[in-house]
């Protein structure tokens, strides 16, 4: 497949995930009722697909501490498609208590990676995912499973990552019961040349299943590899408002790709979002001032749209 021949998707869902991986890698723990804030004013933007937080420990995570209460909040909002990450099974229970519209379950391709940021093997998870499945189904449960496979690209611990593993990975997560699956590259090693190589390969073993793509802008390719995603039919990515977010294993890096970046770049190439990009800017506007002494990131709330922004990219 090459890039002429190529139809770009006419639709595309923003995950926004600065409430979980923007939050969990930042020192300041905003208060909830910003977090309440955050999400009115996204949904008011337009976005549908809100990533609130995690159910892990609060003393290992206290930026997170309140996602309960915040799965609740954005439960209100009609149409709001509202997941959550989980590390086990305890904190599936939890999403499945909490009537979680999905739950993603976090796998390292890489083995470091895995012992050091889940003090578990990729196959200890894949396990997990099983009892897990076992478990919302006994419940009678409807909430999704996502297994996402991260370092798929590479890691900042093992170095190279088998493209093989990644996708043996992705086959055993299918396996064990998820209903989802999705690539991150956790660490920032992809360029678009190796994201159409693996995703093309995932999307044919995965179909329709195949639910995500997940950037880092790390060395300042993560629109590039999302136009690359696009490419071959993918259509939904992770975004953080502000370009916020990161991995503890990664140091000095840059956060997930920004999105309001994304949103600006898809509406430009005529990809309907749904999303309104001026409110979007107005939040990210406010989201600097509750974060005053981060490190944020971005492009688009420097130079605002340009005039020949087309109208019907808002639609």
């Amino acid at each position: 497949m090459t890039p002429s021949s190529t139809r770009l998707p006419p639709r595309a869902v923003i995950r926004e995930v600065g409430l979980r991986d923007g939050l969990q890698s930042i020192a300041t723990i905003l208060p909830t009722g910003r977090k309440r804030e955050w999400i009115a004013a996204a949904y008011a933007a337009g976005q549908r697909e809100i990533e609130v937080g995690s159910f892990v420990p609060a003393r290992l995570l206290p930026q997170l501490a309140d996602t309960a209460e915040l799965m609740g909040y954005a439960k209100t909002f009609p149409d709001l498609f509202v997941s959550v990450l989980v590390p086990n099974l305890r904190g599936a229970e939890s999403a499945i208590a909490e009537e979680a519209d999905l739950m993603i379950v976090p796998l390292s391709a890489s083995h470091a990676h895995s012992l050091a940021n889940l003090r578990k093997t990729p196959d200890d998870v894949v396990a997990e995912v099983a009892k897990i499945r076992a478990a919302r189904d006994a419940a009678g449960s409807k909430t999704l499973i996502e297994g996402g496979v991260g370092t798929a690209f590479g890691c900042t611990l093992q170095g190279h990552v088998d493209k093989a593993e990644v996708l043996r990975l992705m086959q055993a997560l299918l396996d064990a019961g998820a209903d989802r699956v999705s690539l991150a590259d956790t660490v920032g090693y992809a360029d678009p040349g190796m994201v159409r190589d693996l995703f093309e390969d995932a999307v044919k073993i995965a179909g329709k299943r195949f639910w995500c793509g997940h950037f880092h802008d790390t060395r300042g390719l993560g629109l590039a590899n999302v136009y690359a995603a696009l490419e071959v039919g993918v259509a939904r990515f992770d975004a953080c408002l502000a370009g916020i977010g990161g991995c503890p294993h990664a140091p000095g890096a840059s956060g997930n790709v920004s999105t309001e970046d994304l949103a600006y770049m898809l509406g430009s190439m005529g990809i309907a979002t749904g999303i309104d990009i001026e409110p979007l800017l107005a939040l990210r506007a406010r989201v600097a001032e509750w974060l005053a002494g981060e490190t944020l990131h971005g492009s688009l709330w420097q130079a605002g749209l340009p005039k020949t922004f087309p109208a019907h990219a808002l639609a």
